[in-house]
């Protein structure tokens, strides 16, 4: 007779979590909701203060630069130092940023201070959440991983853009803009806890050695791409993944203002959009344990947004000011961006010990998307228009496809755990 812990052990195996990590993922969960607070008005609220579009817009553009180089460094670093190592520097990096731009930088709108401070933010929530992705690949029975990441990238997404934006939306309007900011230090603290106190696991400990041996690992990190050409075909392939994601607010808003959508129409189409996402973050994870990471990548992910893309776009010249059939075409693109979740558990497993190298690969191209695709729409609009952006991401969705047909694992297997099977 299974006792209580047994239970819970295989209940945890059933949906894909490793137990050791149980408590982390509701640690991302917070940290992420506490990270998205300002998401949604921080730009707008700035202007109103007094500051210039083009300083808001230099603001987030560091800040996006911030978070790639930190999304590289995250794989690298949580496993030459550590992954609660490399998550508590996230945590300070973020604490003291925070600290600096909501104390002293934003009340004085001093452009410098704010600048560094925001940059330093822009550091943390990479390394915390991103090194826990490199944990979860090191903790996960590989018949599980893609089920694992998918749960990963659920509670990210959901504090990030759900519980985030629906919490600041609520504080705003009765704490104001200034304790809002301050009340993200107390989810950011309580999803730390869970995370780094309450998970006991210290299987990616870090590697020993000198400092000289750890700095080579940080290299690592650039010449597994070389070594690895899967790895860095991975890399692109989560590239195209999220440019859409970033490139879509600079040029649908007005779009759909042209076809008679209002703001707020347009906000609760995107709103929808990633609450539909996260779910289908989940799906996916199942998905991809069951018909194959790859092949759920490529056709769901590559192929499905590609066409979902150009549905989105010409929904509102095929429906009309149809709300509801737009916001369908809309739900179909973010449900299919979550073709792309196995990609997290396909890429490190195409190599056998550096799966942190791998997934700082796989994190590079999770953060570049946020300053490549609003940079897509800046250099061709002019040449091509709100209809040629909408091809050159659908098109980039297909070659994306297409390389994914490359990166295959040990025998072509579907998933690691087929690989496993035939060894034995």
């Amino acid at each position: 007779m299974k006792n209580a812990s047994g239970r819970t052990s295989v209940f945890s195996n059933k949906l894909g979590i490793p137990r050791p990590l149980t408590w982390g993922y509701l640690g991302i969960l917070l940290f992420m909701m506490g990270d998205g607070m300002e998401q949604g008005w921080l730009s707008p609220y700035l202007v109103e203060r007094g500051m210039s579009m083009q300083q808001s817009a230099t603001l987030f553009t560091v800040y996006g630069i911030t978070i790639a180089i930190s999304s590289w460094f995250s794989g690298v670093l949580a496993e030459g130092f550590g992954v609660k190592k490399t998550m508590l520097i996230g945590l300070i990096l973020y604490l003291l940023g925070t600290v600096g731009f909501v104390g002293y930088a934003l009340p004085s709108l001093h452009q410098v201070v704010m600048l560094l401070t925001y940059a330093l933010r822009g550091f943390g929530y990479p390394l915390f959440a991103y090194s826990f992705l490199v944990w979860i690949t090191y903790c996960s029975p590989k018949e599980s991983l893609g089920r694992a990441v998918g749960w990963f990238w659920f509670v990210f997404t959901g504090g990030l853009v759900v519980l985030g934006a629906f919490f600041s939306s609520w504080s705003i309007t009765r704490l104001g803009y200034i304790t809002t900011l301050w009340s993200a230090l107390i989810w950011v603290l309580l999803g730390a806890f869970f995370a780094l106190i309450m998970v006991k696991d210290n299987t990616v400990k870090g590697m020993g050695g000198s400092m000289k041996e750890k700095l080579t690992e940080l290299l690592r990190g650039l010449t597994i791409a070389r070594d690895e050409p899967k790895v860095l075909l991975g890399g692109i392939v989560r590239l195209i993944n999220t440019t859409a994601q970033f490139a879509f607010p600079v040029f649908l808003p007005t779009y759909m203002a042209s076809h008679g959508f209002s703001t707020t129409e347009w906000l609760q189409i995107w709103g929808t959009i990633f609450t539909g996402n996260i779910i289908f973050n989940l799906i996916f994870g199942f998905v991809g344990d069951s018909m194959g990471w790859r092949n759920t990548v490529m056709w769901f992910g590559g192929v499905g947004c590609g066409l979902s893309t150009l549905l989105f776009y010409y929904s509102p010249q095929l429906f009309g000011s149809n709300f509801w059939a737009v916001m369908a075409a809309g739900v179909l693109w973010g449900a299919l961006l979550a073709g792309y979740v196995p990609l997290s558990a396909l890429v490190p497993s195409l190599v056998k010990k550096e799966k942190g190298a791998a997934m700082a690969i796989l994190n590079l191209g999770a953060g570049l998307p946020v300053f490549v695709g609003p940079a897509i729409v800046v250099l061709f609009i002019g040449m091509v228009g709100n209809e040629g952006i909408a091809w050159i991401l659908a098109i980039l969705y297909f070659i994306g496809a297409f390389l994914t047909k490359f990166i295959t694992l040990t025998d072509n297997a579907k998933t690691t755990h087929h690989v496993t099977v035939m060894e034995v």
